[in-house]
Formats: C-alpha cells, structure tokens, sequence
C-alpha cells in the first residue's frame, strides 16, 4: 500500500493545504485553502443546525481544550463583531493555530496520515522546527467522533516550499544544486526571504520582518477612515479590491483607492530594504523566485531592487510553498523506501 502525504502551509492571513495528486504523472499537487480565521464557541455549532441545510455551512468545528473553534472557508458566517486572528509572535503555541491545522486535516478526508509537512516563517525557523513537529504529530481529535493520526511531521522553513516547487514546476532538477537563488515570501503577517546554495538553506542570510499584507491592508484603512471620518475595519474587501482591481464600495458609491497607492508602496519598499540589508552579493545569484499572497504588491518593489535580473514569479503563488511541501515529502518517502530497499539486498 503507497503511503500517505501531505502538507499543510498554517499563514497568518490564509490556511493552504494539499488533497494528493491530480491524475497523470506530470500532476501538480491539488490544494485549497481557508481564511485564517477561528471562532470559539461552547457548543458545537455544525450541531446546532444539522437539520437545516439552509444553516449549514462549509465549515468544521474543532474540539479543544473545552471550546469548539469554528475553521473553514465559510468561517465568516460565523463571525461576530470580533476578527478572530492572531498576528503576533506566539501564533505557533495557540489553540487557534491548532484548531486551522486540524481543519485542514478534517478537510482531506483521512483517517491517517504516514508524513505530513508543515511550514514556519523563516524568523521562526530554528527555534521553533522541533516544537511544530510534535505538535503536528500524534492523534488528532477532528470531532464527531472522527480523528486522524500523523505518523510522522516535518517542518520546513516555508519559502524552502517554494524552492522546491520551483525546481520541480521549471525542471531545475539537474541545474539548481549549482546555484544561489533567492526566494522572496511576502505573507500576511511576515516578509519572508530564503538564500539557497543549492538546495541548502543558508540561515545567515535568510530571515522575515513583520512587513506583509496585513500592514499594507491596515494603512489603506487608515488612510479611508481618515477620509469618511469614522474606522474602516473591512480588509477582506480592500484586499479584494486591490487583487481584482475592482472598486471597492463604501456607503453603496465606488472608492478610488488610487491616491492611497502611492503611500501602500513604501511598505512595500521598507520590506524589500530590509531584506537588502542581508543580501550584499547579489550579483552571485542565479535564481529570484516570487512567490506567496501578497507577491502582488510587492513585485514593483522586488524588481526595482534587483534591476539586473529577472524575477521569476509563479502560478498561483500563493500555493508554492504548499506545493513545495507535498513535493518535498513525496521525495523524502521514496528516498527512505530507496535505502529501505538498498539495506535488504544482500551483498554478492
């Protein structure tokens, strides 16, 4: 029986994950997503309304500690008057963090998992790697009864994802082991940066500053609250309309956001300078690699930066590293079944 991978990419403003392979041998890995969103109540909310099909939505609530948190891609339905995220340092070590990736499980439809690979900011990375894996390993309580059991997890830095998926989407694999490549994450929360010789993450160089979608959403706010006199709180609507570039509408009227832009644009280059700070040989790249949510905003700030390259962005960047992951655990898997297979063959 082939075993099971998976990956789960935990964001602070999205929650990624992969269904497997679509067919054929060239597939990508399938994913989706959810807002990074949690809403806590005593009772099991999907309960409460099985009967109706009316209420129900697309969503799971998940047991833990005593409260039902409430993940899914419909999660603002049940929202209150309170947006439930967590953007801070800590993020990892809360039951928020937990009940997104036991969504994303319930989600794929398992009852076992044989290597689940997860995803942490760059920043984040060493200090944090050993205590993501025990938390993601183990039996996962799903609710209703269900639950789903992890052999075994590891974590990744998350932009090493994307490498990964870069490697494998523009057939690098006999080139990249040869060269420097640069891959640049902006998040929602973090502004990721990854310097690789090879396949080798080179931590001293590598780093994240919290200067990412939730900032650049936060001052366009500010700047319209400013404008009508009164807080704007609606960022899922000017992300969308920054992303579409559709207008977004206050008080029923069309909202031009063009005069904020000029102002979204210096957070976007404050990122990309702090990132210039640890990259001093630029030159000696051979590989820039855009991806994540916001790559969007920050992709004018990024090319400036780097005049005398290309920058090469992928498909649906926001699913890279998430890609990356699957990819990167298939592998692990078959080179573990590899020397499996190596270490019975008895010497001639």
């Amino acid at each position: 029986m082939s075993k099971v991978v998976r990956a789960i990419d935990v964001g602070f403003g999205q929650t990624k994950f992969t269904l497997g392979r679509g067919e054929g041998s060239a597939a990508e890995p399938r994913c989706a997503s959810f807002p990074s969103l949690a809403y806590t109540s005593m009772k099991d909310p999907g309960a409460e309304s099985a009967g109706s099909a009316g209420d129900r939505r697309k969503t799971v609530a998940l047991p833990i500690g005593g409260t039902y948190y409430e993940v899914g891609p419909e999660v603002q339905l049940a929202a209150d008057n309170y947006r439930a995220t967590q953007l801070h340092d800590q993020y990892l070590g809360t039951p928020e963090y937990l009940a997104l990736a036991r969504g994303a499980m319930s989600f794929m439809k398992l009852d076992e998992i044989d290597l689940l690979v997860v995803g942490l900011p760059v920043s984040m990375f060493q200090a944090r790697r050993a205590q993501l894996e025990r938390l993601m390993t183990g039996t996962h309580d799903l609710g209703r009864g269900r639950s789903v059991t992890v052999r075994r997890a590891v974590a990744l830095a998350q932009p090493q994802g994307a490498l990964v998926f870069y490697t494998a989407a523009c057939h690098k694999g006999k080139t990249i082991g040869q060269e420097q490549s640069l891959v640049i994450d902006p998040g929602s929360r973090t502004f990721d940066w990854l310097f690789s010789r090879g396949m080798r993450l080179v931590l001293k160089v590598s780093n994240s500053v919290n200067r990412g979608m939730s900032d650049i959403l936060k001052t366009v706010a500010q700047e319209i609250g400013s404008d009508i006199g009164r807080p704007y709180h609606d960022l899922p609507a000017i992300d969308a309309a920054l992303r579409t570039g559709k207008p977004l509408l206050i008080y029923q009227r069309p909202y031009d956001l063009t005069p904020i832009l000029p102002t979204v644009r210096t957070v976007a280059r404050a990122a990309v300078s702090s990132m210039m700070e640890w990259i001093t040989e630029d030159y000696s790249i051979q590989n820039i690699i855009l991806v994540g949510g916001g790559a969007f905003m920050f992709k004018d700030a990024v090319r400036a930066a780097f005049p005398n390259h290309v920058v090469q962005s992928l498909r649906d960047p926001m699913y890279a590293n998430v890609k990356g992951f699957q990819i990167a655990g298939e592998n692990l898997l078959t080179q573990a079944g590899e020397a499996l297979e190596a270490a019975d063959v008895p010497p001639t």
